[in-house]
Order: structure tokens, then sequence, then C-alpha cells
């Protein structure tokens, strides 16, 4: 009896910890949620069968409507492989196959993930089930042409418990993230203050692990006009994007304070540049020099010496370490050419590259990111980390045989690549270089100031890259804004659909067909129109900057984050136009707002800087080849710092 009662008074103290226990638990997850959560979002995921996942949203303190159900519904691939652009077939049209690498999925190669968001605006808020279904197919037709896609479908109140963001201001259009092994591909943050039902369209699966851990939101904002557009979905973002004006900033602040490591004592090489830091600093004041357009530099005077002493001065060692076709070999046509045509250049110039080491100011490191990617593709290499490794066993090469490396920390080694990958490749084991990259994205790595954005030039023929080059005058431009192109990335599709078919002089268009009439028609658009739209596709960079310049079209980049070509030496705002991504519904008025002298400024802009931005099978003065090398040079002299 007395045994039976102990016993009753154990369980009955057992109870009583174990409901401690939970009430604890509860407390701390409430606290959780309220606290470090985001605007007080909690969330949960369970599977509804073997190919969905159901994620809920919300925040069940507040109210039984505040949430929000995503079903991720998964479309298997066709199993065709559309991984690196049309001129790996011997495409050469003039819309670019690709902006990124669209990699197989599934057993083959590791996924370049993109999260392709299209923001179905209503025409008012409603849950009109039709209404809404019919809304999902009108925005279906932009990814007619994605072999592999999946539907995030996204389901909230009107309200959401009175919630309200302080974080920033509320956007216009649909931003989002994308992902790469585990990275998320875009910077953009954004707030909402109201929420409505809405539908997500999205390209690619959803990591269930990420590296970063960063929270995925969907967000309805309604805007106060009367537009057929009122209700739109967004994805936040931590990160706020940086304004071409924020960028400016910061370099400013990377040539006041330069972060360089400095070696243990100068070398003759480190007081030829500190001299000729001074003398760029002191340089005598030029207003129209011979060859140049003044009004597109931000400052005349300095460049003409910059250049003047870099023809004079500079000295380049390139490492004969490495074999083909991952060094010493690139590709010369298609989206990744710039890196291939600087390559080829470098490696044949007698003026800058010398044989001694010793007497170099820079080291060219001379393997190509596009080839790395393929050659170890083929030996089943399926992800960045492996090619990382594969850059620093290398650099570990070049540190062992020479003391140029462990001198400097490589901050006198430059690299320079256009493929998507090439930024994270080398972010980590050769983050002190001065690294030259297309993928010139501020919020993922790229340090305005150190590193130097690569221009994406298209190239369709090694034997004349200068074919079909210009355009019209100002006066037989007819038509005000163009685009036309796949639907990658999430901006795109949000582009056509405020502005396709929309208005007779806005020529905002899907893919152009492919054969000898549609590049003629391409072509045609680009020369007639006055502004050519530069919108990201899966990364921030386009080849349309550079096209858009070919056929003195005044482009309008709409790409935020985007750090622009020679923007060490050049006013970019002189010769294009930047819109935010969240603009977008504001395009045509703001193009409309550009006083006509103003943009026949910008359009003499553009024919003037052309020259930069041009391939020549010999360099001439002031060409592509020569501003790449410059911005090099300009990094290096700009990080030098005297004891």
């Amino acid at each position: 009896m007395e045994t039976s009662a102990l016993f009753q008074r154990l369980c009955l103290v057992e109870i009583r910890r174990l409901l401690m226990v939970i009430g604890v638990a509860i407390i701390v997850i409430i606290l959780f949620q309220c606290f470090a959560l985001p605007y007080g979002k909690g969330w949960s995921v369970s599977s509804a069968d073997e190919d969905s996942v159901v994620m809920l949203i919300g925040n069940p303190i507040l109210s039984n409507s505040s949430k929000s159900s995503i079903r991720v519904f998964h479309i298997m691939t066709n199993g065709s492989d559309s991984s690196d652009l049309g001129e790996e077939a011997g495409d050469e049209d003039e819309i670019e196959n690709t902006d990124a690498d669209y990699e197989l999925s599934s057993n083959k190669i590791e996924q370049n993930d993109v999260l392709l968001k299209l923001g179905e605006m209503l025409g008012k808020s409603t849950d009109n089930t039709s209404s809404q279904e019919k809304s999902i197919e009108t925005g279906s037709k932009h990814l007619k042409q994605v072999g592999k896609t999946e539907i995030l479908e996204a389901t909230t109140s009107s309200t959401f418990g009175g919630i309200q963001s302080n974080v920033g201001t509320v956007p216009s259009v649909l931003l989002g993230i994308s992902k790469k092994n585990g990275e998320n591909r875009d910077r953009d943050s954004i707030t909402s203050d109201s929420f409505f039902h809405t539908k997500v369209i999205s390209l690619d699966h959803m990591e269930t692990q990420t590296k970063n851990a960063e929270l995925l939101q969907t967000i309805s904002v309604t805007s106060n006009n009367n537009s057929t557009r009122d209700s739109i979905s967004t994805l936040k973002r931590w990160e706020q994007s940086t304004s071409i004006s924020q960028m400016n900033s910061l370099l400013l602040h990377s040539l006041v304070y330069s972060h360089s490591m400095k070696p243990r004592r100068l070398s003759v090489r480190d007081r030829e540049l500190l001299s000729a830091k001074l003398e760029i600093e002191n340089a005598p004041r030029v207003d129209n020099p011979p060859g140049l357009y003044a009004s597109a530099f931000r400052n005349i005077s300095m460049f003409k010496r910059s250049y003047e002493l870099m023809e004079r001065m500079l000295k380049v060692y390139v490492y004969k370490e490495g074999e083909k076709p991952i060094f010493h070999q690139s590709k010369m046509r298609g989206i990744y050419a710039s890196e291939g045509w600087f390559m080829k250049l470098i490696e044949g110039n007698k003026k800058f590259v010398v044989r001694d080491p010793r007497k170099a100011h820079l080291f060219y490191l001379p393997f190509s990111p596009h080839m790395l990617r393929m050659a170890l593709f083929d030996h089943n290499s399926l992800n960045q980390k492996e090619l990382a490794e594969f850059l620093k066993n290398y650099v570990d090469l070049v540190a062992k045989k020479y003391s140029f490396w462990n001198r400097t920390g490589g901050t006198d080694h430059f690299l320079v690549g256009c493929h998507d990958w090439a930024s994270q490749m080398t972010r980590h084991h050769m983050r002190n270089c001065i690294r030259v990259l297309c993928n010139s994205n501020v919020a993922k790595g790229f340090k305005i100031g150190k590193d130097t954005t690569l221009p994406v030039t298209y190239i369709r023929s090694v034997e004349n890259p200068l074919k079909e080059l210009g355009g019209k005058s100002p006066s037989e431009r007819p038509i005000l804004a163009f685009f036309a192109g796949n639907m990658h990335g999430y901006l795109r599709p949000i582009l056509l659909e405020y502005w396709e078919n929309k208005e007779p002089d806005m020529k905002i268009l899907g893919p152009m067909s492919r054969d000898i009439a549609g590049k003629r028609r391409y072509r045609e658009y680009m020369k007639r129109s006055k502004y050519c739209i530069c919108a990201r596709g899966y990364e921030v960079h386009t080849p349309r900057v550079v096209e858009s310049i070919f056929y003195e079209c005044v482009p309008v980049i709409i790409s935020d984050n985007y750090v622009p070509p020679l923007f060490e030496v050049l006013n970019w705002e002189a010769f294009s136009v930047f819109i935010q991504e969240k603009d977008i519904p504001n395009l045509r008025n703001i193009l409309l707002s550009i006083p006509q002298e103003k943009y026949v400024a910008m359009q003499l802009g553009v024919k003037k800087v052309q020259q930069h931005f041009l391939w020549h099978k010999k360099p001439v003065k002031y060409d592509l080849f020569h501003m790449i090398l410059h911005s090099v040079w300009h990094s290096r002299v700009f990080q030098m710092e005297s004891k």
C-alpha cells in the first residue's frame, strides 16, 4: 500500500515537471516568434505529399487570419541541356541565350539555382477564384521558354494582424531572391504595411537548407492609386539595394581609405606606384583632351594622367603555370567572350608584359572561369566549392614557387572572369586580388575600389567584332524604349507584365526569333530606339549594356546593386539612365520626363564612349583592352599607401 502511494506521488511529481518543461518550451517558442523573427512571423513546414511542400508563414499570436500558405509544385525538366549559351552550339543570335548558366538538375549537375518571380497583378483585391486563375494563366505565358519550372503559390489574408514595418519604403514591384548553391542571388530589401491575396510564379527548386539561413517571406503591398495593378507580390530580403549615388560614395571612400595589405618593406615597384599615385592626384588640368569626351569622365585630368603613366610605366607578369584548357585558353565568342579576348591580348602583348617577374607591378592569373566550369564538369566536379578548391591549389602552387604572392597577400595579383560563378569561386582564397568580374554585385562581395567590372561583350564574329556597329541619329529614333529577351530571372517577367503591348512607343518583348530576319529586326529595334532597357537576368549583369552602346542607344539600367563597367573613371549618369527595380511601373513616365536636350546630350555621350567598349584584334589607344588594364592599374595605384 505504501509502495503504491509512493509510486502515485512520484508520478505526480514527474507529471508536474513534464508540464513545467512543456510550459517553458511554449513560452520560449512564443518569445522567439515575437522577437527573433522579423515582423513577428512564425513559420512551420509540413509535407503535403512526396512532390510538394506546404510552408505556413504567419504570427499565431496576433490573429487567426494572419497566416499564409505556400505550396511548391515540382515540374520535372525535359532533360535538355541549355546550360552554357547558344554559342556553345554555334548559335550567333542577337539576343543572348542566357545571362547566366542554366545548369542541368538531378544526377548530372548541381543546378545554378534561380528563383524566377512574377508578381501577378490583380485588377482589384478579390477572392474570385476564376479571376485569380485567369491572372495566373496570364503570368504563365512568360515562362514558356523555361525547361524546368516550379510554381510558388502564396495565399494571404487581406489583413495581417495590423502589422506595420519600419524597415524601409513600400516598393512598387515584385523583387525577390534566387539561390545558387545555397547562396542567395540578390540583395533587395522590401517592406509592406498591408497584405492582399496574390500569387507568385517562380523558377527552380527551393533549397531546404541555406548557408545564410535568411528568412523567406511572402508579402503583398497595396498602392494608393487606381491602377489596375494595385496588388503586387514580393519576397522580403534582409539587405537594401544600393543606388548609383551610394556606389559613388563607396568609390570615393575607397579612394580616400585604402585597405591593401602593406608589405614589410617597399620594393622599387611599390615606390614607382606611389610616385604615380602622387602624380595622378596632382594632375594638371585639361578640359578637352584630344580623343576623349570630358563630360563622360569623373575627372578627365586625372584619367588622362593616369592613362599616360600606365602606358609609360606598367609592367605585368603572366604566370606560365597551368595547363590548357583551363589556363591560357578561353573562348572569344559568345556571352563570356570578354575573359577570352583579354587573355589572348594580354598574353600576346609585348608592351606591358615582362618575362622577369621582379620587374612587374601586377601579376596576372591566366585562368578562365568559364573553361574551368566546363572542364571540371566533364570530370564530374559539380559544385563551386570544388572549383574554388582547384583554384586554391593553383594559388598554393605559385605562392610556393614565387615569393610575390606571399609578399603582398595577393593584392598585386589580378584575375579576369565573366562566368557567373567567377565571383563565388574567387571570393575566399583570392579575396585580396583585384578581381575583374562581369558579375559585379556589390551586395555579394564585389568591392568597389578594389574589384572592377568587366563589360559583358557578346561577340558573334571573332574576325569582325565591330560588325553592324552604330545606329540612327536622335531624330530618327521613333521608339521610346526597347527590350527583347528570354525571361531569365525574376525581373524581366515583371517588366513584360507592366509594359508588353501597353504603349505603341514601348517595344517591350519576350524572346525574338533566332533566324536571320529575327536578328535583323532586333538590331533595327536597337538602332531606332531612344532608350534600350538593360534589365538584369539571373544575375545583375547583362550584355545589353554594351550592346546599347554598340548601337548608340541610351542604356536604361534596371539592376539593383550592379556596378557598371569602368566605374572608377566614367560618369555613367552622363550617358545612361539608372532606374531602381521597384520603379518599373513608372518606367515610361521617367523616360518621358527627360528633356529632349538632355536625351540628345546623353546619346552623344554614348557615341563618344563607344570606343572604350570595343575589342580590336590589334589593340588601339583607349579601346576596351586598354581600359580594362587601366582599371586594374588604377585599382592597384590607389591601394598603395606610403609607410
